[in-house]
């Protein structure tokens, strides 16, 4: 036995007690993880993962102090790289599913034993290398078998790929990649010279014919199985080793070529191939059906950032398959963009590594080898996770070393043992490498995938990231409400109208003034927001009103945003119930407002909805014929007759309420008029204030202050102003002349013609100028041709705000 290399002994010891490190942190995150994400000791913690940490750190102990002891010369670097890898794998597992975490786990024991045994046998090269046929074909009949006998453990109506019963499965597919490349670089091992002779086409083509014999039956097994992405994995596996044998350029552009139409044949013969590539394309047309996998992996990603949600903080189990297939987008979510150029840079490293133990091997048939197991290790990790990323279709292989599947795994770990076995060679003179470029040409075409996985990584992760965040169809903003305390709407006498109310974990939003739901909005985990709940989610959220610093600490603790801020609104809440009920079961709107600040004192619009039952009313309230969602205060649009010439001669953009669209309440559309002979109860409203306010249309105003932390109640800033409608003088004299009588307020009634046959009454009143209070302007609009109703709902609101 040749004697240790303390130097590279020292390096894997270091590496390994790195990786055990990051496990350790992961594993006591995900330990406390319910705690930190409801702010409290007193719930339970997860224990149930450190069954696999400990099979995880011990196995792995008992494996380096082998190797160092019974493999000395063996390469320091792929054992700790690759084990940290499955310790990421088997914590990712675990945080998402606890039955499937039990089963890696005994996976892994298992495994554990295979991988020391596979160690400790020195002629194991040797034994598989003569055996070729044997194994490749034992391996072909497993697979075929599984046409007839298959199973799958998720379902009776998914693809059958594996063999097995009674809760123990094996998929035959997943050692036929090992038994092909050993096949492979055995019989192209025996005929290099005749491969490397390019003037002999003929005997080139004699001679590859049977490797494209057997891997055809191995990939049409596959097709007919409809297990396209293993077929795929097969197809390159194939096209590399017979570049790397031949070292002929135009294998690999022959290769490319067959793969590309071999997508455009699954794509016209298979539905999955098909759909698949439709999602792939524009996954934005139908992100809630065939396209939900991809969407929501890009939105996963987009959510854990640069620095990630934390361990067990974010929600990566609303990806489908996360534990397997999309167990990439599962651990960028909870550990940023750090943590997935981590995972990219530890699969270069192992590539590399292997790569470069493929250059010294001693002979042809372990060199081909060892570069047929780097090209399979980052082929097929570049082929999930292009797919997690949106480079590549969809397909269902896994992430070697990383997602869950027995199969997979013992497969990673045999072909693992056989490179420490072919870089512990007692040969010190490696074999003679004539011509290296192919197996650069490997590594190249394996780091360029890998660099494009980095950028897009960081491109979802960072720059696309606000815009997916705020996708409809991204439900863990939902998620965090129920963790996170939403901020509280309250009146300008801070009477609560929506709060959040329950513990940590259980939040719900409750309106405790349901009929302003219609103004106010709504925020659902199942229906999103509207209105205030959707332009003010920022500040109730707590994404603004803190200091960056604030921001980042709770992003670092708890992975979310602090506690949303209450907003103080310019309602009056008395004023709004009686305004309320005056309009009681008719169909219309009333706007009260002061005319000196811009303040809106009442909004009402009738028919609403109640916000606390918007997921039992939804589908009544959608089919309802007097659109209970429709704020008709501010989004209604109305005829308004020869009311112009009284309040905006100009025309009704003179108004220029669209000057106030910035304002966080309304979204601009709301101010976008169909008809210059339309106006919206508010804006009405806003020019009855500018007569009463020489000619000056005030600010418009419904956000009073916000509860800055530290700042107490501060004033809500709005970008709009005041704007003149009016000449002083003009304004003046016609509110004198509206003001004539003995009434408590002016009013002005008006039927006006809407879409044939309908009518609406407006009304329209307000202070008088000798009044010393509030100055105060009303308007009702009512959908119906009833002046005489206008006229006593209207009377009873001047009497109440104008009467002492």
């Amino acid at each position: 036995m040749d004697n240790p290399n303390p130097a590279s002994s020292s390096v894997e010891r270091q590496l390994f007690w790195l990786g055990s490190i990051t496990i350790l942190l992961a594993a006591i995150s995900l330990t406390i993880a319910p705690a930190v994400r409801e702010h409290q000791w007193g719930v339970p913690l997860n224990w149930g993962h450190w069954f696999g940490v400990v099979i995880w750190f011990m196995g792995g102990w008992l494996i380096l102090h082998f190797l160092q002891k019974g493999l000395p010369q063996h390469d320091p670097f792929l054992f700790p790289v690759a084990w940290t890898l499955t310790g990421i794998g088997l914590c990712t597992i675990w945080r998402l599913s606890a039955y499937h975490g039990i089963r890696q786990s005994v996976w892994l024991g298992i495994i554990i034993s295979i991988f020391l045994l596979s160690l400790r046998n020195a002629n194991i090269l040797k034994f598989i290398q003569q055996y070729k046929y044997i194994w490749l074909f034992t391996g072909l009949v497993l697979t075929a078998l599984t046409l007839i006998f298959g199973r799958n453990p998720s379902g009776s109506d998914l693809p059958r790929l594996w063999l097995g019963c009674c809760g123990v499965y094996f998929q035959p597919s997943e050692p036929l990649k090992l038994l092909l490349l050993i096949y492979l670089a055995a019989y192209l091992a025996g005929s290099r010279q005749v491969l490397s002779a390019r003037e002999n086409t003929r005997d080139l083509v004699s001679l590859l014919a049977p490797t494209a014999l057997m891997s055809s039956l191995a990939i049409g097994i596959l097709v007919i199985q409809r297990d396209l992405g293993t077929a795929s994995i097969f197809f390159f596996l194939y096209a590399m080793q017979i570049y790397l044998a031949t070292e002929r350029r135009r294998t690999i552009l022959i290769g490319g070529l067959g793969m590309v139409i071999g997508l455009l044949l699954g794509y016209t013969l298979f539905d999955v191939v098909r759909l698949r590539v439709d999602a792939w394309l524009n996954p934005w047309l139908d992100p809630s059906g065939r396209s939900y996998q991809i969407v929501q992996s890009l939105i996963a990603i987009a959510n854990g950032g640069i620095f990630g949600r934390g361990v067990g903080l974010g929600s990566p189990s609303l990806v489908p398959v996360a534990h397997s297939d999309f167990i990439y987008a599962a651990f960028a979510e909870e550990s940023g963009l750090f943590g997935s150029l981590a995972i990219l840079g530890l699969l270069s490293l192992l590539v590399g590594r292997t790569i470069s133990v493929a250059m010294l091997a001693k002979d042809e048939f372990q060199r081909i080898l060892a570069a047929g197991f780097a090209a399979y290790f980052g082929g097929q990790s570049l082929l999930i996770i292009g797919g997690n990323l949106r480079l590549l279709p969809l397909t269902g292989v896994t992430l070697p070393f990383v997602s869950y599947g027995g199969s997979s795994l013992l497969v990673s770990y045999f072909m693992l043992a056989l490179i420490l076995r072919i870089s512990a060679s007692p040969n010190t003179q490696p074999g003679t490498l004539k011509n290296p470029q192919p197996y650069l040409y490997l590594a190249g075409i394996i780091f360029t995938g890998i660099g494009f996985a980095a950028l897009a990584s960081g491109w979802f992760a960072v720059i696309r990231a606000p815009v997916l965040l705020n996708r409809t169809d991204n439900p863990r903003r939902a998620i965090n409400d129920r963790y996170v305390l939403r901020g509280g709407l309250y009146d300008q006498h801070d009477n609560p109208i929506v709060l959040t109310s329950g513990k940590p974990g259980a939040y719900q939003r409750v309106s405790y003034y349901p009929p302003l739901s219609v103004i106010l909005g709504y925020s659902d985990a199942i229906y999103g927001q509207s209105a205030l709940e959707k332009s003010l989610d920022e500040w109730l959220r707590g994404y603004r009103g803190y200091s960056t610093s604030e921001q980042a600490w709770n992003h670092l603790l708890y992975g979310m945003p602090p506690p949303g801020l209450d907003i103080r609104l310019t309602i009056d809440l008395d004023l709004q119930r009686l305004a309320d009920n005056t309009l009681g079961k008719y169909t219309g709107a009333i706007v009260v407002l002061n005319t000196k600040s811009g303040e809106i004192l009442s909004l009402a619009s009738h028919p609403g909805f109640d916000a606390n039952t918007i997921e039992q009313d939804w589908k009544s309230l959608i089919k309802d014929p007097r659109s209970p969602f429709l704020d008709r205060a501010i989004q209604g649009q109305y005829p308004f007759g020869d009311l112009g010439s009284y309040f905006f001669p100009a025309g009704v953009e003179s108004i220029h309420l669209e000057k106030a669209a910035q304002a966080p309440f309304i979204s601009e559309n709301k101010f976008k008029l169909s008809k210059p002979t339309l106006i919206q109860p508010i804006a009405l409203a806003y020019a009855v204030a500018a007569l009463e306010n020489d000619g000056t249309r005030p600010p418009l105003r419904l956000i009073s202050t916000v509860k800055i932390p530290q700042k107490g109640w501060v004033t809500f800033q709005s970008d709009d102003v005041p704007v003149q409608i009016l000449d002083p003088r003009e304004a003046q004299t016609r509110w004198i002349s509206l003001s004539q009588g003995d009434t408590p307020g002016w009013q002005l009634i008006r039927t006006i013609a809407n879409e044939p046959p309908s009518m609406v009454t407006w009304f329209i009143g307000g202070s008088k100028p000798d009044w010393t209070g509030t100055p105060i302007a009303i308007v009702i609009l009512l959908e119906e041709d009833n002046p005489a109703l206008a006229q006593q709902m209207g009377t009873t609101l001047l009497n109440k705000l104008l009467v002492p």
